[in-house]
């Protein structure tokens, strides 16, 4: 056998297992506008009633910006941050019903006991300042850990707000139910745990998880039609998920995975006994973070897409779907070289996405 042959059988592992994507026709790419520059790696944005943006920044900041004009004004009242390596102040989101509770939710990496953790919390936005900042659920057990902290948060349909947490680097306490890491939690809007939670009544489970077996999810978006949350997550070298958590379903990490090690070995099979499977993965991987489902009229032919932001891979993947399988893929603003970590959609019906970087961009997308 040639060389040539050997070194495309080396690669064939690390080769997509999905069927390949149906081919569209591409779209032309959109107008993009740069708001402001001035952002210190962003990790976050929410839109407000008067159409103001609220953005993170991961070493500890929150800023109202004006998407007319890039202003920004800082606020105040936000909890102390662990802010190293992956760490620091993370997702946050308006409750989607503001006029009912005006409260805003805020994701972070917080110091605790033996090390850090993801915490959720929420605050009432009163001018520049957020009041009555309540701690609402910290993910135990603390980890000395510096990644993998997950941090998305989304609210379903039914008004149950979902965070994502990752396994902290330590893979194996995804599938340990005593164990928040590695797993999807499911509250009330005021953080108490559902009394129809999965596994609320397992004395050997912690009663917030509501799915488990994830790696490190960082996007989390609800289906404007069916009102489901669905997430996506990193995998290792490779194998990148898009997942629908489901109440008490095992989504496989580190038993079932597309990805590999860093070093190129196997880490587990791609399909396990009892384990529910992505309905769709990269591999090789793109490092996917933050999503949206676009639904507006202001773009028709976006209307129906899942956009998701590329890290690694430096790019706005655009997702066609037909139900909850996706049938092409477009990567957009990759000749940029932009780390994508957040994307929302406005209400002027324009994609927002912010770019992880010391000199981060808030962009506006519209339609060529």
């Amino acid at each position: 056998m040639s060389r040539a042959q050997l070194a495309l059988l080396a690669l064939l592992p690390l080769l997509p297992m999905f069927p390949l994507l149906a081919a569209h026709p591409a779209q032309a790419e959109p107008t993009v506008e740069t708001v402001t520059d001035e952002l210190h790696h962003p990790w976050a944005l929410t839109f407000l009633p008067d159409g103001n943006l609220l953005v993170t920044e991961r070493r500890g900041r929150l800023w109202r910006v004006d998407p007319a004009s890039g202003e920004r004004q800082a606020i105040d009242g936000l909890p102390e941050v662990d802010h190293r390596n992956q760490g620091g102040l993370l997702d946050v989101l308006a409750h989607p019903a503001q006029a009912d509770n005006p409260w805003t939710y805020l994701t972070w990496a917080g110091r605790c006991d033996g090390g850090n953790a993801t915490h959720l919390g929420r605050g009432r936005l009163e001018g520049n300042r957020l009041v009555d900042f309540e701690t609402l659920f910290v993910a135990t057990p603390c980890v000395d850990s510096g990644i993998h902290f997950g941090s998305r948060l989304a609210f379903d349909r039914d008004g149950y707000l979902f965070m994502t947490v990752g396994d902290r680097g330590e893979r194996n306490r995804a599938q340990d139910l005593a164990d928040h890491n590695g797993s999807v939690l499911r509250f009330h809007p005021d953080g108490r745990i559902p009394a129809d939670n999965p596994f609320v009544d397992r004395p050997d489970a912690e009663a917030a998880i509501f799915s488990y077996g994830h790696r490190n999810p960082q996007g989390a978006a609800t289906h404007p039609h069916t009102g489901r949350v669905w997430i996506h997550e990193h995998g290792p070298r490779g194998g990148d998920e898009i997942n629908i958590p489901v109440a008490g379903e095992n989504f496989g990490w580190p038993i079932q995975t597309y990805g590999r090690e860093y070093a190129g070995p196997e880490i587990a099979p791609d399909e396990v006994e009892g384990v529910t499977g992505p309905l769709h993965h990269w591999t090789p991987s793109i490092a996917p973070s933050g999503m949206t489902f676009y639904d507006h009229d202001a773009a028709p032919d976006w209307r129906g897409n899942l956009f998701v932001g590329a890290l690694a891979k430096r790019h706005l993947a655009r997702l066609q779907l037909d139900g909850e399988r996706v049938v092409s893929e477009e990567r957009w603003l990759a000749e940029r070289h932009w780390r994508v970590r957040d994307v929302e959609v406005g209400p002027d019906g324009a994609l927002w996405v912010i770019t992880d970087h010391a000199d981060g961009r808030l962009l506006r997308l519209t339609p060529d």
